[in-house]
Order: structure tokens, then sequence, then C-alpha cells
């Protein structure tokens, strides 16, 4: 199966856009959004996590629990953040060794991911 990380990306927020539209749908996104904020900043400064480790753990849990559209948004906010492919591949290799073959079976979509961001790097 050939995972298609650029559709994922293009299509996202309207993907989102249109689950905030529904009833009750912005309400979920309002209460999230700043949880999310709040948990994924960085926090070294004061002896905790930086947000590309709080990303790698995330990936990591995404692969984990085989969610999909997890994957992407944080190999990307994994890249995003300064992590290195090989650093994106350990923590995807750490939630395999956790999940065993199920969790094997999603490693695919962080390599799609990362050849995205690749090919976006290598146009710059």
């Amino acid at each position: 199966m050939k995972h298609d990380a650029t559709k994922f990306y293009e299509s996202w927020p309207a993907t989102m856009n249109t689950m905030k539209a529904r009833p009750g749908g912005g309400d979920i996104g309002k209460a999230f959004g700043p949880f999310f904020q709040a948990t994924m900043k960085d926090a070294s400064a004061e002896g905790g996590l930086s947000v590309k480790h709080k990303e790698l753990i995330a990936l990591g849990i995404g692969v984990a629990v085989r969610c999909e559209p997890c994957i992407y948004a944080h190999v990307e906010k994994c890249v995003k953040a300064g992590a290195t492919p090989r650093e994106v591949m350990d923590a995807t290799g750490v939630a395999v060794m956790m999940g065993g073959g199920p969790t094997y079976t999603y490693t695919p979509v962080v390599a799609a991911a990362l050849e995205h961001f690749e090919a976006l790097a290598a146009r710059e």
C-alpha cells in the first residue's frame, strides 16, 4: 500500500475545518487547542522536555496506537522542531518494539512523511 503524504498534508486542514463546522465540532477544537499548546510548549529551560523530544514521544505514541493522521502530524512537527530523520525513525522503532507486528505495519507511513519533507527541502 502506497501512502500519499502530500495528499494528506494538502487535505488535512479542510478535513479538520469540516469537523469544526459541525454542531459541537468547534467546541472540541476550542477545548483541545489550548491543552495541546500548553502541553507541547518547550519546557527545557525549566528542566523539562524540549518541543523536539515531546514531538518524538507523540510520534511514538501515534505509531503505537496506529493513528495515521497522528503519524503524519507529528512527523511534520518533529521535522519542524529539528528532529533528524534518524531520530524520527528511532522513535518509530521504539514504538514498534513496544507494539509489535501491528505497529510495524505503520512504519511506511512514517517513511512516506519523511520522504515528503525531504522532497520539500530539496526544492528549497
